[in-house]
């Protein structure tokens, strides 16, 4: 049986001139954090919606510095990515009550890492049961909420806990 799913939102992705350089250090020059869906600004990480995510409300902490590997990261640049997935982990928890979390980052394009040179780490957000037949027999993910309903519920989220 051929199956479909609809995507229309792609497009314009599979349309858009790519860019040379650092998707990363392109939009968190920008100002406009909502349109790149960038959650929340530290004072050396940011965290931003990954816009192909493996479950609902998959976000990355970014190092505004662009480098590699962790080894290349000060202890202050360090603290503050971990500061950012603790906020995050409890934003999360807040918006979308997941019942765990996958958390890593994929150091190298042997490792997985799609963007290898400028590190950043997952944080994807699970439910019992949030495999099902669709990821296993289809190798299909279906992503119940559009990013900008996710984007909304988090930075809310986020509000409430930064005060």
């Amino acid at each position: 049986m051929n199956t479909q799913i609809w995507a229309p939102w792609r497009i314009d992705y599979i349309l858009k001139e790519k860019s040379e350089g650092c998707i990363f250090c392109q939009k968190i020059k920008e100002n406009k954090d909502k349109e790149n869906y960038i959650l929340e600004r530290g004072d050396k990480s940011f965290s931003i919606l990954n816009l192909y995510p493996y479950n609902n409300g998959h976000l990355m902490i970014v190092p505004y510095r662009h480098v590699a590997d962790f080894e290349h990261l000060d202890e202050k640049e360090l603290a503050d990515i971990m500061a950012l997935v603790s906020r995050s982990t409890k934003a999360l928890k807040n918006a979308i009550d997941p019942d765990g979390f996958n958390i890593g980052a994929n150091i190298g394009r042997v490792a997985g890492a799609g963007i290898a040179d400028h590190i950043h780490i997952h944080i994807v957000p699970r439910w019992v049961a949030d495999t099902n037949f669709m990821p296993v027999l289809a190798d299909t993910n279906v992503i119940p909420e559009g990013l900008i309903q996710t984007y909304d519920k988090i930075t809310n989220s986020l509000k409430d806990i930064n005060g």
